[in-house]
């Protein structure tokens, strides 16, 4: 059941409110929503401070090597026994209890990842299992990450959670023994037979019974010094709690507390200082909040049902999504219930890691502008009934069965033709933080996921109420969901940081352009790399209108960042802004190989590139462009930007591995502002 969403680590800010787990005692198999995974996946959320598995320097960890610690004296007990990320005095302690089966526990996966990005050494994380009853993969996997951890240590552990949630549809033995290969260990055999005799099962268990007694009622739940936050939160939520930690922790290490006992201390004040729990209701597990009305414009949609429908069901989707097809039952189940009471609009939101879902949204538009609405739902259809075929042939078959022309459905698909519409809908979805599919807003009130009719019907029966009410005070039919949305909560404006900008920073596009995008960007950053896709696409489409300046941000733990920056920015010296972008492209190659960042290999890209190798190589040795490099460093820190990539566009922060989308988006709203 995988976290579908857009972004990959930095996931995010786009993590709803009350997004919360599933009660251990709800068999909710089915109702689980397409969203992206771990390994730094989520929409968004890409980015980099301290790398998933890189271990701070002062931590240890049993398994695979290091030494033996213990906070066992705390509330929420945790020890060297622990998969565990970050230093092992970090002031701030997360321990997340967790399900690789659960989608909300991927969803929260990326904000965890923007916690790490945001705070460095200042947090560590530590894992324990709670995998559910309901989810008849979680405990094998959970079996096997552990035995992945007792084998070849944190690192490794880290890596195999990645692959885990990054393919949560794909829990099996089989898959689990591929990912522990790809994790680093090496005695495969091992490892099989320890799955088999269940050895690791013991700790499972055992951190179960600890979620039992702490409190634990659902996953994922974060225990941030001992103090609770349940389900899958939005970053706000845990910066909240972070901060007071910090400033906690500080003092209490001012007043003589060691670094390495500040968890157990704090953890044991906050058990002691925490309200006692409010009854849950068990019927409906961790709270996600449907009461919120959010402003969503039905626009140019496609749409189905009566236009002046008493409720109005605008649904994010994507026809690769197999939990977008689940839920067509029960919208097939409304439609007989409700009747004329309530309409469907269509929004697309075709995720990244789904390549066949823009084409099939291309067909579909294609559909409707031949035979209107009624050709669209008549190719909605067929799509799903098609899925998971739904390559070129596929399609054509699809174009046949509904009676387009073939050729001109294929060529949209072909030259991305309504591209444009399709990509609106995906910035909406972003602006409304719909990160994920299937993605329901039911008169402006959330509901996400493959949910039960009971869920939907819930909703539809108290805005029936509500719209009749809101009738008979004299508001026109035609204007009624309209009047239910316009006080509904928008798009929440965009974060800005002012940047110092460089005076002399490579640069490429349109150099005289007002409109200026600066990233701030690491060589031995794998999301850095990753995002590069991205940024060409920008300028592909905005080079004659934009200027990409470079800033320098090598971070600390990469240990060949900081040489790289210096090559690249000799490069510059010697042959100007295209030597710069042409050595950046091969340092980004680069990373694909162990030896791709080190100094020989770097020496061969400037002999490629034709410079003068003994400038080049006393440039290196020397560290002539520390100065220049400490710049955009300081322009970094001043501004608050720790992580990379992080791009600033005339003030408009963004951070991470971020799609296309959110880069257009500020770029538009940076040149109407320039205008």
């Amino acid at each position: 059941m995988s976290k579908e969403s857009k972004n990959d680590a930095d996931a995010s800010p786009s993590s709803f409110e009350g997004a919360g787990g599933m009660n251990t005692g709800v068999a909710i198999v089915g109702f689980i929503l397409c969203f992206i995974s771990g390994a730094g996946l989520m929409w968004g959320y890409d980015s980099h401070r301290l790398k998933k598995g890189e271990i701070g320097a002062d931590s240890t960890a049993s398994a695979g090597g290091g030494g033996n610690w213990s906070d066992e004296d705390s509330p929420v007990p945790v020890s060297s026994k622990d998969p565990m990320f970050g230093k092992r005095d970090a002031p701030v302690t997360i321990v997340v209890f967790s399900d690789f089966q659960c989608p909300f526990c991927s969803r929260g996966e990326a904000t965890v990842d923007q916690v790490k990005t945001t705070y460095g050494d200042k947090v560590r994380v530590i894992w324990k299992n709670e995998p559910l009853s309901f989810h008849p993969n979680a405990k094998p996997a959970a079996e096997a990450a552990q035995g992945v951890f007792a084998m070849k240590g944190a690192e490794a552990f880290w890596k195999f959670h990645d692959l885990a949630f990054k393919n949560q549809q794909t829990l099996s033995d089989d898959n689990y023994v591929a990912w522990a290969g790809q994790a680093g260990v090496t005695d495969i055999a091992k490892f099989k037979a320890g799955l088999a005799a269940h050895t690791w099962a013991d700790k499972v268990e055992k951190d179960h019974a600890i979620a039992q007694k702490a409190g634990v009622n659902g996953t994922p739940a974060f225990f941030i010094n001992g103090s609770l936050l349940s389900g899958a939160q939005p970053f706000d939520k845990f910066k909240t709690v972070i901060d007071q930690e910090l400033d906690k922790a500080k003092a209490k290490i001012a007043s003589g507390t060691p670094k390495d006992k500040v968890y157990v201390a704090m953890s044991n004040e906050n058990k002691k200082a925490a309200p006692a729990a409010a009854p849950k209701d068990e019927d409906e597990g961790e709270k996600e909040d449907t009461k919120t009305v959010f402003k969503v414009p039905v626009g140019q949609s496609p749409q189905l049902g009566n236009a002046n429908a008493l409720v109005t069901i605008v649904e994010f989707s994507d026809f690769q999504c197999p939990y977008c097809k689940r839920t067509e039952d029960q919208l097939k189940k409304i439609r007989e219930t409700y009747g004329d009471k309530v309409r469907f609009v269509w929004k697309e939101e075709p995720l990244p890691f789904h390549p066949r879902a823009e084409p099939a949204a291309e067909l579909g538009r294609a559909a409707r502008a031949e035979k209107g609405d009624k050709g669209w739902w008549a190719a909605h259809d067929a799509m799903f009934d098609s899925q998971p075929k739904l390559d070129d042939a596929d399609l054509e078959a699809v174009a046949a069965k509904i009676g387009i022309d073939k050729g001109k459905a294929m060529d949209a698909i072909k030259t991305h033709k309504y591209k444009k519409e399709i990509d609106a809908d995906s910035e909406l979805a972003d602006d409304l933080q719909a990160s994920g599919t299937p993605h329901f807003f039911i008169n402006g009130r959330r509901l996400v996921g493959a949910q039960p009719f009971e869920k939907f019907q819930k909703i539809i029966d108290e805005e029936i109420k509500h719209a009749q009410d809101v009738l008979a005070k004299g508001v026109a039919p035609a204007k009624l969901y309209e009047e239910l949305v316009k006080d509904g909560k928008g798009a929440p404006e965009p974060e800005k940081k002012t940047v110092v900008l460089a005076q002399n920073s490579p640069a490429k596009g349109n150099t005289k352009s007002k409109i200026i995008i600066q990233e701030f960007s690491d060589f031995q950053c794998p999301f850095c790399s990753k995002v590069e896709d991205t940024v060409n696409q920008v300028m592909k489409d905005y080079g004659d209108k934009v200027q990409l300046q470079w800033r320098n941000l090598p971070l600390p733990m990469h240990a060949d960042a900081p040489m790289a920056a210096q090559a690249a920015q000799e490069a510059y010296k010697q042959k100007g802004a295209d030597a710069f972008w042409k050595m950046h492209d091969k340092l980004y190659g680069g990373q694909k190989n162990p030896e791709g960042l080190k100094r020989p290999a770097i020496e061969g890209y400037a002999q490629e590139l034709g410079l003068n190798m003994d400038k080049f190589k006393t440039a290196l040795d020397t560290s002539s462009h520390k100065a220049e490099i400490e710049v955009d460093e300081k322009a970094a820190k001043d501004a608050g930007i720790s992580g990379t990539p992080a791009f600033v566009i005339n003030g408009y922060f963004i951070s991470g591995a971020q799609p296309y989308p959110k880069f257009k988006k500020l770029i538009e709203r940076a040149m109407a502002e320039a205008k």
